[in-house]
């Protein structure tokens, strides 16, 4: 046999192994896809790309081999996902709001193959998935411009859903007009009373008059709907392109540092957070003594865990009585994490771990609406 005959034979040999690990790989791919699912995980996790390429890069000694090695990856990691991208196709996401809503972005964007439903209220699509209508449900925890979005903290410490994820959807205000509309001919615009805010500054200089809605999607539909090119919309591009809408202008809000941070909420606690990565938030009540709210905010900082956000809530029905919601970094899971809630539970009269997830992430930029 000659050197390339045998060459062949080996790659043969080899070609058949990688097709056995293959179908492996992709079975242990769709065991990923069902638990993404479950704990209501987006598909793409880009720390996690990055650990694998990293760690498995190392694998190859051959330095000049090495840079092919990853393309490897790279292509079989794009391969993984477009198979799950296939098997999420029917995932039931909840949000409250209509279509076009920053709600309705947020979901979009954290799930690209979700059958999304929209809710009238945080109530009624929080319960969607406690009575299994839903997988999971986005909602708005909050905004750096307007604080915490009270109805939402409640009722992750009335309700049994977890917390899996937490992103961040940067807000950009753009003026929508109906096709042909100039910024010459807008006399009026139409928005959220928040927006309106948002945009004061860029209003006045313009001398529009304002109107608001409940949203900045009805916004939009309003003005779609009259198509009076005097008459614009504050709201989205994303928005504009769902009621066929044009941009006359680009990012028109005075502030240049309006995020709102939406949570994933799943009937399953999400377990598979690397201890170095995770953050997490806790619930609890005091007991009715003096200093129990010093000793346990003492207790949380005594184990090692970095406090990123305290603040309380009134306890509905029960006047002049408060929870406190805890944001903070740290293996909560771990033994010291079972420790400091054995401890803390001696000064509190409830304690309740309400949602485990990765480093808060930056949601990427716009994605197809329809």
């Amino acid at each position: 046999m000659d050197k390339l005959q045998a060459a062949r034979e080996i790659i043969n040999k080899t070609d058949r192994e990688m097709a056995r690990l293959f179908v492996e790989r992709m079975n242990a791919s769709k065991l990923v896809a069902e638990h993404k699912k479950e704990h209501g995980l987006p598909i793409f996790d880009a720390k996690r790309e990055e650990e694998v390429i990293k760690n498995n890069s190392l694998l190859v000694e051959d330095i000049e081999l090495r840079s092919f090695y990853i393309n490897f990856l790279k292509s079989t990691m794009d391969i993984s996902k477009s198979y799950q991208h296939k098997l999420l196709e029917g995932a039931r996401i909840a949000y409250s709001g209509v279509e076009g809503a920053f709600a309705h972005i947020a979901a979009k964007r954290i799930f690209p193959d979700g059958n999304l439903t929209s809710y009238t209220s945080f109530e009624e699509s929080y319960a969607s998935v406690v009575k299994g209508e839903c997988d999971c449900v986005v909602l708005p925890i909050e905004n750096s411009y307007a604080g915490e979005v009270a109805q939402v903290t409640d009722l992750m410490f009335e309700g049994s859903l977890f917390v899996t994820g937490i992103y961040d959807l940067e807000i950009t205000h753009n003026l929508l007009g109906v096709p042909g509309a100039h910024l010459s001919d807008i006399k009026t615009v139409i928005s959220h009373p928040q927006a309106i805010s948002q945009c004061s500054g860029y209003i006045s200089e313009k001398g529009f008059a304002a109107i608001q809605t409940s949203n900045t999607a009805m916004a939009a539909q309003s003005v779609s709907e009259k198509g009076d090119k005097t008459v614009a919309a504050i709201a989205s591009r994303e928005t504009a392109k769902l009621y066929n809408l044009e941009v006359i202008d680009h990012h028109i809000n005075t502030s240049n540092t309006n995020t709102t941070r939406f949570a994933v909420f799943s009937k399953s606690e999400n377990k598979s957070v690397p201890a170095s990565h995770t953050n997490f938030i806790l619930l609890f009540t005091v007991n009715n003594e003096a200093g129990a709210l010093a000793k346990a905010i003492s207790i949380i900082g005594r184990y090692g865990f970095n406090m990123n956000a305290l603040r309380s809530r009134p306890i509905k029905g029960r006047n002049w009585q408060y929870y406190f919601y805890v944001e903070a970094e740290g293996d909560i899971s771990g033994k010291i994490g079972e420790l400091m809630l054995s401890e803390l539970s001696e000064y509190c009269d409830t304690v309740k771990v309400a949602g485990k997830y990765y480093s808060e992430k930056l949601l990427s930029d716009e994605v197809d609406m329809k």
